[in-house]
């Protein structure tokens, strides 16, 4: 997910001085030395309220398809028999992942430009870890403590997957939704990578270009390593976003609209094949290839839409605190919501069952974004940042990016 984020609430700058993002921007942190960020070429809000209100809804349809249409056992049949035409329906929302990861592609490389790599590492880890490690315990304390017939897990499983870097172990999540979080640090990383060598608009758009390709190329020739480094059938998703970004930043042009346009042929390539398969295992529907494949074409028209046109100025002020929660609901909503609908179902009306595990979950949610990300993020942001810039200090200094690319930049 966004951190979306399955992102996160994103610190975003505009160059030269704007701020802007799908989330609140608390810090007022400086471009790095020696680098100076291009010139945007257009107008454009400077935050753009439409993302926060779209993260929430995919987090919500999220939880619908959890609940109403994938597989557990909470409502003593299978959830599409309990829900026939609802869980019909929430059964395509398991392709929120997917939007998350064009929405990640965009605003991720919105808030690291013009920012030094300890700034960009700093902000990323803080917000993609306190709420996670709150999650991972909460769950974990509901299935050792509360629920143990929700799931079986242990301590070591427990602690590896506190690293965030299970997957590339072998080892299971303690949630299944923990994926979209191993490929979102995975996207971090190059951009990390990215931002060291320096951002700029020529860069971005041969990244954008090639990394869908190789990275398609090593997955179809089975090289393992490079697959999960490079984020196989998802990189152009986040590639995607990128380019929108582009576009956002400096205007539409055949050639940034040209690469968009691949990115979504390769991502309807890669993604129907794998949710067919998905969804055909984890849920009672037949899932329709062409309806996927226009889902995953709608994900990058969403933003599009919310990003590009007139509705980007709509300012929608609910939608900071929802975009706020977006994160921690995304996390904390499975196992708890299923424990809920276990417990009550004997009791009570199926609707009366299914509001109280939204209910639940948003709480939840509540508790750890005004309990840990509020009281958390910023100082462990804040450390990180000085931890890496002492370090960066003693390195020695490399060109700037005006040097390195000449006069612009470009």
């Amino acid at each position: 997910m966004v951190t979306t984020t399955p992102t996160g609430t994103p610190e975003a700058v505009l160059p030269p001085d704007a701020r802007g993002g799908s989330g609140p921007s608390p810090s007022g942190d400086a471009p790095r030395r020696g680098t100076r960020p291009e010139a945007s070429a257009r107008e454009h809000p400077a935050r753009l309220y439409t993302l926060d209100g779209l993260r929430f809804a995919a987090a919500i349809g999220v939880l619908l398809h959890h609940f109403t249409a994938r597989w557990h056992g909470g409502w003593g049949e299978d959830p599409g028999e309990r829900f026939p035409v609802l869980g019909h329906v929430s059964t395509y929302f398991a392709l929120a992942p997917e939007l998350f990861f064009v929405i990640s592609g965009f605003v991720i490389l919105w808030t690291a430009w013009g920012r030094s790599v300890p700034q960009v590492v700093g902000s990323r880890l803080a917000r993609l870890y306190p709420s996670y490690w709150a999650a991972v315990l909460m769950t974990s304390f509901l299935l050792m403590v509360i629920w143990r017939d929700g799931k079986q897990i242990s301590l070591s499983e427990v602690a590896v997957n506190l690293t965030l870097t299970q997957s590339a172990w072998g080892v299971r999540h303690v949630d299944g939704v923990y994926w979209t979080l191993w490929t979102e640090l995975r996207f971090y990383l190059l951009i990390v990578l990215l931002v060291a060598i320096g951002l700029t608009r020529r860069r971005i758009i041969v990244f954008a270009t090639l990394w869908p390709l190789v990275a398609w190329a090593v997955h179809e020739a089975g090289w393992r390593i490079a697959d999960m480094l490079l984020i196989g059938t998802y990189a152009p998703l986040f590639a995607g976003g990128m380019l929108l970004f582009l576009i956002f930043r400096d205007g539409h042009s055949r050639l940034l609209w040209g690469l968009v346009t691949m990115n979504v042929a390769l991502s309807v390539h890669h993604i129907v094949p794998e949710q067919m398969r998905s969804l055909s295992a984890n849920t009672i529907f037949p899932p329709n290839p062409w309806l996927i494949g226009a889902i995953v074409v709608g994900c990058f028209v969403l933003v599009a839409v919310l990003s590009l046109t007139r509705v980007a100025r709509v300012k929608v002020e609910i939608f900071i605190g929802l975009g706020a929660i977006t994160y921690p609901l995304y996390l904390i909503h499975e196992f708890w919501g299923w424990w809920v609908i276990d417990r009550l179902e004997p009791y009570l009306p199926t609707y009366v069952v299914l509001a109280a595990a939204f209910a639940v979950s948003i709480l939840l949610a509540l508790l750890i974004h005004h309990g840990i990300e509020k009281k958390v993020n910023k100082p462990m942001r804040r450390g990180v940042e000085r931890g890496l810039t002492r370090v960066a200090d003693r390195l020695p200094r490399r060109r700037s990016v005006e040097a390195a690319d000449g006069p612009g930049g470009q």
